[in-house]
């Protein structure tokens, strides 16, 4: 599905039984890319900073230290899984550590800091956006629709991306755009230009809510 929104937005749907896993180098777990500007190169790593801004998937499988990306800023979202702890190293030891406990539990933390995880209990899932902060800037928000009836929500960022984190939401446009998606676990809404699209939600799920604005 690709087609304009009001003649301004481009819509993707994106489907997560249609990511590709690659594995890391050091055997820690596996990444599956859900978007990235500008798109990867043919045979490019995962773990290339090419990028302006980049949003993937993650099975961690064991613990160990975070790849370093500078001048990255980091979210990172635990999607399932009995959780992770992220500590932050410094020349004398763990100056701060990142719960994340729940699903949807959110870390936030530059690229240049020295991250070692530790696993709670088992392998986990986890959502992580990164961009590029001399270019662009990003935010996620937690949106659960089923919670209260929704009202219409602005769409306004030089892309959005809905990932659907658990359940199903169906989406829907502004009224002049074609028909509602339905979006499953793992499915993604991607929306370039939306320009203050509005739109409504249904649904017993969780979507990510991913907002970047380019700043030059």
């Amino acid at each position: 599905m690709a087609n304009d929104a009001g003649g301004m937005a481009s819509v993707t749907l994106i489907r997560g039984a249609d990511l590709v896993a690659a594995p890391w180098k050091n055997g820690g777990g596996v990444t599956r890319e859900v978007a990235a500007f500008p798109p990867p190169k043919s045979g490019q790593s995962a773990a290339s900073s090419d990028f302006v801004w980049r949003v993937s998937v993650a099975d961690v499988a064991q613990a160990g230290p975070f790849s370093r990306f500078d001048g990255v800023d980091r979210t990172l979202v635990l999607l399932s899984g009995a959780g992770m702890l992220l500590d932050e190293l410094g020349d004398t030891g763990v100056v701060a550590t990142h719960a994340l406990r729940q699903p949807l539990d959110i870390a936030r933390f530059n690229g240049e800091t020295r991250i070692d995880a530790r696993l709670v209990e088992g392998a986990t899932r986890d959502f992580n956006l990164m961009v590029r902060r001399d270019v662009a800037q990003g935010d996620v928000k937690v949106w659960r629709p089923g919670a209260q009836p929704d009202s219409p929500r602005a769409l306004d960022g030089d892309v959005v991306l809905l990932y659907c984190a658990s359940g199903a939401v169906t989406v829907a446009l502004a009224a002049d755009h074609a028909q509602a998606v339905r979006l499953d676990t793992g499915d993604t809404l991607r929306i370039d230009g939306p320009n203050a699209v509005a739109c409504t939600l249904a649904g017993d799920g969780e979507l990510l809510a991913i907002t970047i604005h380019y700043t030059r």
